[in-house]
């Protein structure tokens, strides 16, 4: 029994259309759409979306809660947004916009520049900081890890690029004798 899969969605300042297997949902941040599998089932009742599956096979069982869980980021993503906050430590290691572009100097002989996506928003307040913000919790994510792998922090000084609050295991370096 799937106890995130039963439990219901409230859609508050989101609208949902649901045809065939497509689940589109609508809001202010922007739109998104979902495949659903055809052995979930979804119904809207009473401003609630709620999901069922046909049996209990291992892989609907599986599908039963990923889905539901896929929609309620969706209908979160659409009315509330999503963001991650990217932190450059290092001497010359800094970010700028440079058009549609995240122009990255991080140790390296040249910048590293990525192009951002579309449904994403960027904004780099400081050279050592970085904003991604969007509807798609999935797409905000990857381009934020994407980033972050240009220069992951090392253990020793701290120096590269990592996600607000996230906490670095630092070592010891060599002692002198």
């Amino acid at each position: 029994m799937s106890r995130l899969g039963n439990k219901p969605i409230a859609i508050e300042g989101a609208n949902v259309e649901i045809k065939d297997n497509m689940i589109v949902v609508k809001g202010p941040k922007g739109e998104l759409s979902l495949e659903c599998p055809k052995s979930v089932t979804v119904e809207l009742k009473d401003g609630h979306l709620h999901f069922t599956r046909e049996n209990d096979e291992k892989a609907n069982r599986a599908l039963h809660g990923t889905t539901r869980a896929n929609v309620n980021n969706m209908v979160i993503g659409v009315t509330k947004g999503f963001e991650k906050v990217l932190e450059i430590e290092g001497t010359g290691y800094r970010a700028q916009l440079q058009g549609n572009k995240l122009v990255v100097l991080a140790g390296y002989s040249h910048p590293v520049e990525m192009p951002i996506p579309k449904g994403l928003t960027v904004t780099v307040p400081n050279p050592t900081e970085i904003h991604v913000a969007g509807c798609d919790k999935q797409l905000v994510g990857q381009f934020a890890a994407d980033v972050r792998i240009i220069r992951k922090p090392e253990p020793y000084k701290g120096k590269g690029i990592h996600y607000r609050g996230e906490y670095i295991r630092r070592k010891e370096g060599k002692k002198a004798k």
